[in-house]
């Protein structure tokens, strides 16, 4: 039997029965790590699903469980100086469709505390808050950085974050559809 899986995406709550969207890691030693859902388009285009985003056009980058990156030490994420600890990770979409990473210190909310009848193995599991970002957690923002917009050639279904390392730091890079943008991350000196 399938398990009911609350969705969340850009301030909307589907129920699906189906199984959880993949959970996607990546990191780079000594540096950064970061634990996301992995949406799929399902066909759908990357326009879709960003008219269906709140006024701020902010969403989660994600899906279902908080989107967490792990700096394991202070980082330089483009030219904002962000201390060691967890942060959670939002994105903001310009009406230009430029976008930006923003790091948040508020890690979620008990599943159960959103959707009273959570199945009990996934209660605790932390969740985003959803909905009105900039009257919730706004003032828990950490940064906002700015990133740089490409266009890919061959599209990715499933949502896609990747710490690419290169001499002295790396690359974040969030690729969706036809859209990738990434920033360039180093040891904070």
């Amino acid at each position: 039997m399938k398990k009911m899986v609350l969705l969340l995406f850009a301030g909307t709550i589907a129920l699906a029965q189906n199984t959880p969207p993949p959970r996607g890691k990546a990191s780079i030693d000594a540096l950064a790590s970061i634990d996301y859902g992995r949406p799929a388009l399902k066909g759908r285009s990357i326009e879709e699903m960003f008219k269906q985003l709140p006024a701020d056009r902010i969403w989660r980058a994600g899906q279902n469980q908080v989107t967490i990156l792990t700096a394991e030490q202070a980082l330089l994420i483009g030219k904002s100086r962000i201390p060691a600890g967890k942060y959670s990770v939002y994105v903001h979409v310009g009406q230009t469709g430029d976008w930006s990473a923003i790091l948040n210190k508020d890690l979620g909310v008990d599943l159960v505390t959103i959707w009273p009848k959570a199945p009990p193995q996934m209660a605790h599991e932390k969740w985003p808050y959803y909905t009105n970002y900039t009257e919730k957690i706004a003032d828990q923002e950490v940064a906002r950085v700015p990133m740089k917009s490409e266009k890919l050639s061959v599209p990715v279904d499933l949502f896609t974050i990747e710490l690419v390392p290169n001499k002295g730091g790396g690359t974040l890079k969030m690729s969706w559809g036809d859209r990738a943008a990434s920033v360039e991350i180093a040891p904070a000196k």
